[in-house]
C-alpha cells in the first residue's frame, strides 16, 4: 500500500475544529465550545447552537455565521475575527491546498485560477506597503504552517530539491521522476518546492508509485509534449491534469511553493499543496520538516541556498541529530557550482560528517540516502 502522510493528531490538536462535521461532533461530545478554535467553518446554518451553546474563551477564525448569534457569543467572551471580503484565498484555512482548488477555473486560462489570482493580490499588496494585507499575508502562512503540521505527523518525510529549469521530456527529469517513485515505494513522504522542473518530476514519481512501472513511461511520453511552463502555464497545467485523469488516485506527496516566485506556478502531482506568501518560511519549513534526510538534484542559485540552508541546523545541530543530504550529480557540484567542497569543509570532524553524500546519478541516491540514515 502506497503510504501517505498521517492523518492529524486530534490528541494534539484538540482544541481546534477545522470542519462542520468536527463541530457537530464536539458539540454532541462535549456541549461546549469553551475555549476552542473553530476555524475557516462556515456556521450559518448553525445559528441555533450558537445562540444556546457555552462559547466562553472560543475563538471563531474566519467562520461566516448569523449576525445575532456572532453578537451571543462575542458577549460570552469569545473572539471572534469575521471573513475577509474580496479576498482571493482564505488567511484562515484549515487544511494545506489542494491541485484542484488552485488550478480551479484553468479551462478559462490560468490568470483565472485561485493561484494566478492570489498571486496578482500579492504583487499589488506588496506594492502598496499595506500593512492589513501583510498581516492578511501573515496569518494566512501561520495558518498553512499549522495544517502542514497536523498532515505530516508521524510521517517520514524525504525532500527533494532541484531547479525548475529541468524540462519535461529530458532524461534528467525522467530520473527524478524515477527517484521520487522509489522514494515513496520505500514508505517515505517525499516532499518538495512544489513548482515546475525537477520539484514536479519528485511530485510526479510519487503520484506514479502505487501503479506499474509502464505508467510513469507512459505519463513522461505524454508531458514532453509541454516540455515548460513558459510561454503558456495553462498549457503546461492542462498536460498535467491529463495524465491525472487518465490514472487517477495516484500515491500522495507533498509540495511547499511560493508565491513570491510568480513565475514558478506550482505542480499538478502533490497532493498537498501548502503554498506561502513568505518564502524565507517556506524554505526554512521545507527542510525543517525533512526529517527523513534531503536529496539535492542539480539546480542553480535556489537549490545552492538550499544546501546551506539545510546544512546550518546540521552544523550546530539546532534540531538535534543532523540529518542525511545527499548531492547528486558530481561535475555539477563540483566544477560548475562547487557547493560540495564548501559543505564539506564545513562537515569536518563534526558530527554532520558522516550524513553527507556526493553521487554521479540520480539511482544511486536512495541507497545513499538509506545509508547515511542507518
Amino acid at each position: 500500500m502506497h503510504p501517505t502522510p498521517a492523518q492529524p493528531n486530534r490528541a494534539a490538536h484538540d482544541r481546534e475544529i477545522e470542519s462542520l462535521a468536527e463541530f457537530d461532533e464536539v458539540v454532541a461530545e462535549h456541549g461546549s465550545l469553551a475555549r476552542f478554535r473553530v476555524q475557516a467553518v462556515d456556521l450559518t446554518d448553525r445559528t441555533h447552537v450558537l445562540l444556546d451553546i457555552d462559547s466562553t474563551g472560543a475563538v471563531f477564525l474566519g467562520c461566516p455565521m448569523d449576525p445575532e448569534a456572532a453578537a451571543k457569543v462575542r458577549a460570552a467572551g469569545a473572539l471572534v475575527f469575521p471573513p475577509v471580503p474580496g479576498l482571493p484565498f482564505d488567511p484562515y484555512r484549515g487544511f494545506v491546498y489542494g491541485p484542484d482548488e488552485l488550478f480551479a477555473s484553468l479551462d478559462e486560462g490560468y490568470e483565472a485560477t485561485p493561484d494566478a489570482r492570489a498571486y496578482a493580490w500579492f504583487q499589488q499588496t506588496k506594492a502598496d506597503g499595506d500593512v492589513f494585507s501583510s498581516m492578511l499575508r501573515a496569518v494566512h502562512d501561520d495558518a498553512v504552517s499549522d495544517a502542514l503540521d497536523e498532515l505530516l505527523v508521524g510521517a517520514r518525510v524525504v525532500g527533494v530539491m532541484g531547479g525548475h529549469a529541468m524540462a519535461r521530456g529530458t532524461q534528467e527529469y525522467a530520473g527524478a521522476a524515477r527517484l521520487g517513485r522509489e522514494l515513496a515505494r520505500a514508505g517515505l513522504t517525499v516532499a518538495t518546492g512544489g513548482g515546475p522542473g525537477a520539484m514536479e518530476a519528485a511530485n510526479l514519481g510519487a503520484y506514479a508509485a502505487p501503479f506499474d512501472d509502464g505508467m510513469l513511461t507512459e505519463a513522461l511520453r505524454l508531458l514532453a509534449k509541454a516540455p515548460g511552463f513558459r510561454p503558456s502555464v495553462t498549457d503546461w497545467a492542462h498536460a498535467a491534469f491529463k495524465v491525472r485523469e487518465r490514472w487517477p488516485d495516484g500515491g500522495a506527496s507533498v509540495g511547499i511553493p511560493t508565491w513570491f516566485y510568480g513565475h514558478e506556478p506550482p505542480n499538478a502531482f502533490a497532493a498537498h499543496i501548502a503554498k506561502y506568501f513568505a518564502n524565507a518560511l517556506r524554505e526554512d519549513g521545507l527542510l525543517a520538516r525533512s526529517t527523513a534526510g534531503v536529496v539535492f538534484l542539480p539546480g542553480a542559485a535556489g537549490t545552492v541556498q538550499e544546501i546551506f540552508d539545510n546544512a546550518t541546523p546540521n552544523y550546530y545541530e539546532s534540531r538535534g541529530e543532523p540529518t542525511p543530504m545527499v548531492l547528486v550529480d558530481r561535475e555539477h557540484w563540483t566544477r560548475r557550482l562547487p557547493a560540495w567542497p564548501l559543505l564539506q569543509s564545513l562537515a569536518r570532524e563534526r558530527s554532520m560528517e558522516n550524513r553527507i553524500a556526493l553521487v554521479d546519478r540520480i539511482e544511486e541516491a536512495p541507497d545513499a540516502l538509506k545509508r547515511l540514515g542507518s
